[in-house]
């Protein structure tokens, strides 16, 4: 499976108090991270393929991989069609 990473040529972010703000430097578009959406992000640090991912949040939020996988499916697909994930072999 893809190893998935954030893609640091398409994109800035800075954090302010518990809120990690990213904006897209291809359309300018601003993404607001907070809770588990800045858990994902902070995981996609080019180490974990999904399962990976999967398994680190179950462990981190106490859920089950099965019950958190959709959620996490559609934020990484936001992400993917917002040109901020990278899949690498």
């Amino acid at each position: 499976m893809s190893v998935l990473a954030r893609d640091p040529a398409r994109y800035v972010e800075t954090r302010i108090d518990d809120e990690t703000v990213v904006m897209s430097l291809d359309s300018g578009d601003f993404f607001s991270l907070t809770g588990t959406a800045q858990a994902i992000w902070r995981l996609l640090d080019g180490t974990r393929d999904r399962a990976a991912l999967l398994a680190a949040l179950a462990a981190e939020y106490g859920e089950p991989e099965t019950e958190i996988a959709v959620e996490v499916d559609a934020f990484l697909a936001q992400l993917d069609a917002a040109g901020l994930l990278r899949a690498t072999p």
